[in-house]
């Protein structure tokens, strides 16, 4: 075979590994998800569509070496090739449910067939001369561009359309005509390992499911997110950090073996997935790219390369077996453990170090005591890096928010007030706006509540001062009428309280101003102010406002040099306090949104839970007192 024949064979590799990687990282996992979720579909069919992805990845790696009708690999390839492409451009077609399902099955088809009889037959496309650096050279190509901030940050539909065109690349590919392989004399001798398939396949699903459940955590904190792929200078970083570690995976593959590389890779994925917190996220950023990295190129070349498969039928039976168990279960169950938990627990990640170092570690403890002592202390030092981090004495500190959350969990103010807006109802005017359910989910853990006894307090940072909280903590039937939740006065007298109270006031979201419109735009009901009872809201006022402002009022005499501006003592008409709401705005409308809102960035509370009936009754007898006064010589 001629030099230019080997090179033009060992590009063909390079091109097809890049090519699947680009399509995998860039379409399934992102493009297509933006696109159910601009048709709709985002939330409430997501699992299911999803579902069939699955589905369609599993059955297609497991009979991807059965399918005898197509015995050519380039065949069962351009198949795989068509399948995927062809999905790609169906979804940019306006989808319903039924649809989305089909296109999702077809992904996962495709993809199934495509990696796996990739994977079984590598040496077609690579060659026998350094076959591990040209699949490492793929996979980190491939990393590289799904990390070009114009693809990557480019509208779904373009990365849609260029995934489809390289899967039509990729077909063409494979119609080039493949050189004879190198004589054997000159092809490079690969490693040779002791680990049993069984094995392989366990530490391929535990350094997968790591993965999965670090990706879909960064996806899903904007925080992690905006410390790792936000911004043209973490994507050029992430890309380059890809390459380099593929390439450094391909030259440890050949000199050290792939349990020293499976191993490296644990460590470095175990470690990011411990340092997920906004803090430490530039150590996580840098260590997730190169465990990923470490462990795909072993993922890719092991069938064909590393594996000491002896025929091209149990190499495709092993492919298929690892696609779909690592592959597919095994990034589903890391999803599902990002999405219910939030944060990877350090005993998962030592499980998963069991699974991955323990084994070689016994098998080599007496031809190399000296690397395993040091690899033993390295992953000691793994688990215990967040906490030395942190502090001295191996405990977290935590910020008074956060003190003030374990707070309001041990003394169990969830069984009374929930943290959940119900969308469409309500509950979107007095404790809105609504947060999504992904938000909710990312909490650790959820305090949506048990049942709502009190008001909601999703949004009460917005809505209460932190004088008004504390205040109500120490007596809140004094605070709030005829409320029956008990005092809290003796949180205070060790700090507990004070951390609640920043904790509260931490709860308000991003679209608060836009609520505050919404609230100046409400007014009571035509019915409401035609009934409005200016005695019943004088027997209101008394008790819920007179606390503050009568100079009587318990809380006023017990808080005076506490409040930002000392509220009005209604009694001898000191009026002056109320801000206009336009020059046209009538007085007692005006009476009414702050009786039922309050003032924000002030002490003054709103009575969200209020009638309009009540609210109105209020504001007549208040409309009627500020009358009064202004008549008097």
């Amino acid at each position: 075979m001629q030099r230019g024949e080997r090179r033009k064979s060992g590009w063909q590799g390079v091109s097809l590994v890049a090519i699947a990687y680009v399509y995998f990282l860039i379409f399934p996992q992102f493009a297509f998800l933006k696109r159910l979720a601009s048709l709709g579909q985002g939330a409430t069919h997501l699992r299911a569509v999803m579902a069939a992805m699955a589905i369609g990845g599993i059955l297609f790696s497991l009979l991807a070496p059965r399918v005898s009708r197509w015995p050519s690999p380039n065949l069962r390839l351009r198949l795989g090739l068509s399948v995927s492409g062809s999905a790609a451009f169906l979804s940019l077609l306006p989808l319903g449910l039924a649809a989305s399902v089909v296109v999702s099955f077809l992904i996962g088809s495709g993809l199934g067939l495509l990696t796996v009889t990739l994977a079984a037959n590598l040496r077609q496309w690579t060659g026998n001369r350094h076959p591990l650096m040209l699949v490492g050279l793929g996979t980190g190509i491939g990393y590289l561009v799904c990390n070009l901030p114009a693809f990557f940050t480019a509208p779904p539909e373009a990365q849609t359309a260029v995934a489809g065109l390289l899967c039509l690349a990729g077909i063409c590919i494979t119609l080039l005509p493949a050189p004879a392989p190198a004589p054997l004399e000159e092809a490079q001798a690969l490693p040779q390992h002791n680990l049993s398939f069984l094995r392989v396949l366990l530490c391929f699903a535990a350094l997968v499911w790591l993965d999965s459940a670090a990706f879909f955590i960064i996806q899903n904190t904007p925080a992690l997110k905006a410390g790792t792929w936000q911004g043209s200078a973490h994507l050029w970083a992430n890309g380059w950090l890809h390459l380099a570690a593929a390439l450094a995976c391909a030259w440890l593959l050949q000199r050290r073996g792939l349990p020293f590389v499976l191993s490296a890779a644990f460590l470095a994925l175990g470690a990011a997935c411990l340092l997920l917190d906004p803090d430490r996220v530039v150590l996580a950023s840098i260590l997730y790219p190169v465990g990923v990295s470490l462990y795909s190129v072993a993922l890719v070349a092991y069938p064909s390369l590393i594996a000491p498969a002896s025929s091209a039928a149990e190499r495709g039976r092993q492919a298929g077996w690892i696609y779909a168990i690592a592959g597919w279960l095994g990034s589903a169950l890391g999803i599902g453990m990002g999405r219910n938990l939030g944060h990877v627990p350090p005993a998962f990640v030592l499980g998963a170090g069991a699974v991955v170092l323990l084994p070689s570690l016994f098998s080599a403890f007496r031809q190399r005591a000296r690397e395993v002592a040091l690899t033993v202390f390295i992953l000691l030092a793994v688990f215990y890096l967040h906490r030395v981090l942190l502090a001295v004495d191996g405990s977290p500190q935590l910020t008074q928010v956060e003190r003030g959350r374990q707070v309001y969990i041990s003394e169990g103010c969830i069984h009374c007030h929930s943290q959940y807006v119900r969308p469409n109802s309500p509950d979107v005017l007095m404790w809105g706006p609504v947060e999504s359910i992904q938000e909710l989910r990312l909490q650790r853990p959820p305090l949506i509540g048990n049942r709502r006894q009190g008001p909601d307090l999703t949004q009460v940072g917005a809505r209460r001062s932190a004088l008004w909280l504390k205040a109500h903590f120490y007596d809140p039937a004094e605070v709030s009428g005829a409320s029956i939740m008990p005092s809290f006065a003796m949180l205070f007298r060790d700090g507990r309280g004070d951390d609640l109270v920043a904790y509260l006031e931490s709860l308000h979201g991003a679209d608060t101003a836009q609520h505050f419109t919404e609230e100046r735009l409400w007014q009571p009901s035509a019915e409401a102010v035609r009934e409005a009872d200016p005695a019943w809201g004088e027997r209101l006022f008394q008790r819920d406002c007179a606390t503050c402002h009568s100079n009587g009022g318990r809380t006023r005499q017990t808080w005076q040099s506490n409040f930002k501006r000392l509220p009005p003592d209604f009694a001898v008409g000191s009026f002056f306090y109320l801000p206009p709401a336009g020059p046209d705005a009538p007085r007692i409308e005006r009476l009414a949104q702050i009786a039922k809102f309050g003032i924000p960035g002030t002490d003054m509370p709103g009575h969200e839970y209020l009638s309009d009936k009540q609210i109105a009754s209020i504001s007549l007898w208040l409309s009627q007192i500020v009358a009064q006064s202004t008549q008097k010589p």
